[in-house]
């Protein structure tokens, strides 16, 4: 393992290590904040780009990790009608606090605390997928069919229809 790693990317890699995953956390020189841009970065589809974002759910105030294909648009409606959640869209500061990384590095593992998780199936599309690892340069590889062991998330149609 490298030990050059910034704190967040040492932070992520650490987690996957103790969940037993051996993925390999890797910090590019390109920027990775948007799905488009960690794509253009890594050489692959927007498709293969899991990215992560934290909603609030409005009863509780607790933070939903949705972790969906790149390509896809997140249809908090369908959620909602498929879980009960009522979902809200979560401002920086919110996502700082309540899962202690930033926007554009947010990553599936390794938050401040459990979260509940939702998985889109489209990127079980892939082979091989890319994570955000905790900063807007930092990604990792892995297996669609790792994310429910790894996240604790379930499989839920979330994608807006195209």
């Amino acid at each position: 393992m490298k030990s050059s790693l910034s704190h967040n990317a040492r932070r992520v890699q650490d987690c996957l290590a103790a969940l037993g995953f051996s993925c390999e956390v890797k910090e590019l020189p390109g920027s990775t904040r948007t799905a488009a841009e960690a794509a253009a970065s890594i050489g692959c589809s927007i498709g293969q780009i899991a990215k992560s974002l934290i909603f609030r759910d409005e009863e509780s105030g607790q933070p939903v990790l949705v972790v969906a294909s790149g390509d896809n648009r997140v249809d908090l409606a369908r959620i909602g009608k498929a879980t009960g959640l009522v979902l809200a869209k979560a401002d920086g500061r919110y996502v700082k606090e309540n899962v202690g990384f930033a926007i554009g590095g947010i990553p599936p593992v390794g938050h401040n605390r459990p979260l509940r998780t939702l998985l889109d199936p489209d990127l079980r599309r892939f082979q091989a997928i890319w994570a955000a690892a905790g900063t807007p340069f930092a990604v990792f590889a892995l297996a669609p069919s790792d994310l429910p062991a790894m996240t604790g998330g379930e499989w839920i149609e979330l994608a807006e229809e195209r």
